[in-house]
């Protein structure tokens, strides 16, 4: 009995030219991944870099959410062959690696999704992603679903911007305010004005290339002006985020 290749809706989209309206989710119940799943998200973004969850949390919130019409992404912890294997194996098919600061190290996150001879991942016939060995010629047409997104996150990595988005397996360019204000040299401050000019530089150089671009941002009247810009795929609130403000607006109603 044979399977067919499950299908990267996230990747058609983008290609496509769709926007793509996301979450971020820190919380690794799959409960809660499966909830938010039904709220009518394009895209849910599995963070393991950030948060406790490891790849058989990431296996268990893979399988909560794929019964809704929702794309998981997941990042990994790092730019790291190994933590991408294994996701990749547990099912993920769309990753945004983090701390991306050069062509060479975007190249080295390709090869890292990519099986031989042209990159490095390593083979194994019996994974969730194979569904358990039945999707025939897995390892030869993997790489038609997977999606990948490298995340720049530093002021070098906006300095190597147009050869990050050049390289050949790219499929998206994610900009991370955070560790962007951080390298600016406002740390707690992503919503600072030259962190926030250069993040929209940075989409609209992107976007020029005919390469997405994509961010996270609580702020909302900036994620309009990234959307403006011309970002494709936008990553509006947190879930921690959204549970503790409804929390405390409940809280408040008693006082």
């Amino acid at each position: 009995m044979t399977s067919s290749l499950p299908p990267n809706s996230f990747k058609v989209a983008l290609r496509d030219g769709r926007e793509q309206i996301g979450l971020w989710a820190s919380i690794s119940d799959p409960s809660v991944g499966e909830m938010l799943a039904g709220c009518g998200f394009d895209w849910l973004m599995l963070d393991t870099e950030h948060s406790t969850i490891g790849p058989a949390e990431v296996v268990t919130y893979l399988r909560a959410v794929a019964t809704s019409p929702v794309a998981a992404v997941v990042r990994p912890p790092w730019n790291d062959a190994v933590a991408i294997k294994k996701l990749l194996d547990a099912g993920a098919q769309t990753l945004l690696v983090p701390f991306v600061q050069s062509a060479d190290e975007a190249r080295a996150a390709v090869a890292a999704v990519t099986y031989p001879p042209k990159g490095i991942r390593g083979v194994a016939g019996v994974t969730r992603a194979t569904r358990y060995g039945t999707v025939e010629g897995y390892a030869a047409r993997a790489s038609e679903e997977i999606c990948l997104l490298v995340q720049v996150e530093t002021r070098a990595a906006l300095e190597q911007l147009d050869d990050i988005a050049a390289v050949d397996g790219v499929d998206g360019v994610f900009f991370g305010p955070a560790d962007l204000a951080a390298s600016f040299g406002y740390p707690g401050q992503p919503n600072h004005p030259e962190v926030q000019a250069a993040i929209l530089d940075g989409i609209r150089r992107v976007t020029a290339k005919g390469v997405p671009a994509g961010l996270l941002s609580l702020d909302q009247p900036f994620l309009h002006e990234a959307k403006k810009a011309g970002a494709l795929f936008i990553a509006v609130d947190v879930d921690a985020a959204l549970l503790r403000r409804a929390a405390v607006s409940r809280r408040a109603e008693w006082e």
